[in-house]
């Protein structure tokens, strides 16, 4: 099977932005808005108790954050759970100043400054959200008291990343046959398990953002400076708070082998490998996501406990 890079899939998805937005059956929430000095946020937040920021991946919206994240909340309390969309992604305008993924940080990090003032918090990134959370961490390290990887990009260049090639381990021709030429296009492209859950979670969740992207915007970012300035795996340094990175064994969108580079910089790291996924592992996989990020946000529980004891004790 030809393989389709993520650059080439990028330009696929955008052919069909023109198709209408009522032929995706979401259902829309309430949107809260962050302005900055030179940008306004669109976010929403959920809970109560210490935050967690969720950042999606790239060029999707927080819907693919709130989809798998919310449920495992439905048993757990403590937690303020904060999902924003990223310049020029879901309602967040995309202005012509930002132009690289350094500007992004910046605007990330002013959103937790003005949301989350002078607190500490957990982080969440998907893909591109992963990135752009590493780089969090390397700037704001001592506030971060866990991070959560979920098919991160470790490498900015489709050309430089240790790819497998694309796999369909489950299919359903039924389905496939069913859908529209512009909708089996995008699934078909990223999909590793063809089955009738994955499909509404993938048009609940990521279809949506690839077609509500603002188009220019998310061009001139992959075009112009899409990875750091700086080498995020050396810049990252030793991060020792409990840390999770997920990475789906058929992902054909930025692999998995790269992320075994940076896994010595998380002292307090699980890596895991998940067989019979792909890019979207956290719905192909779902028990296995929800049995892992469980454990990851015990992790963070019990170290900020352990810490908060600490401190009393020396007070």
């Amino acid at each position: 099977m030809q393989r389709i890079t993520e650059s080439e899939n990028i330009h696929r998805i955008y052919a069909g932005l023109q198709l209408s937005a009522n032929r995706i059956m979401v259902s829309e929430v309430h949107s809260m808005q962050c302005k900055l000095a030179n940008i306004t946020i669109d976010y929403e937040v959920h809970g109560e108790g210490r935050p967690l920021l969720a950042i999606h991946g790239y060029p999707l919206d927080r819907r693919v954050m709130t989809g798998c994240i919310e449920p495992l909340f439905a048993q757990r309390s403590g937690w303020k759970r904060i999902y924003l969309d990223l310049p020029g992604m879901g309602k967040t305008e995309g202005p012509d100043w930002i132009d690289s993924s350094d500007q992004v940080l910046d605007v990330v990090l002013q959103f937790i400054d003005a949301v989350i003032p002078r607190q500490h918090l957990a982080l969440v990134g998907e893909s591109y959200g992963g990135y752009i959370a590493m780089g969090v961490t390397h700037r704001r390290r001592s506030a971060i008291d866990g991070l959560a990887l979920i098919c991160p990009m470790t490498v900015a260049e489709t050309r430089k990343r240790a790819l497998p090639g694309k796999t369909v381990l489950v299919e359903n021709t039924a389905l496939i046959s069913s859908l529209t030429p512009e909708d089996r296009s995008d699934f078909e492209s990223i999909t590793v398990v063809q089955s009738s859950k994955t499909w509404q979670r993938f048009r609940e969740e990521i279809l949506y953002g690839l077609r509500a992207a603002n188009k220019p915007f998310v061009e001139r970012l992959w075009t112009h400076a899409y990875g750091f300035s700086f080498d995020i795996g050396k810049a990252a340094g030793m991060f020792k708070a409990p840390t999770l990175i997920i990475a789906g064994r058929q992902d054909s969108a930025v692999g998995y082998r790269d992320m075994w580079s940076i896994l010595e910089n998380y002292p307090r790291g699980t890596f895991a490998v998940l067989d019979r996924a792909g890019h979207d592992l956290q719905i192909e996989q779902e028990g296995l996501f929800n049995a892992l990020v469980n454990e990851w946000l015990d992790r963070v529980e019990e170290s900020t406990a352990q810490s908060s004891s600490v401190s009393l004790a020396e007070v």
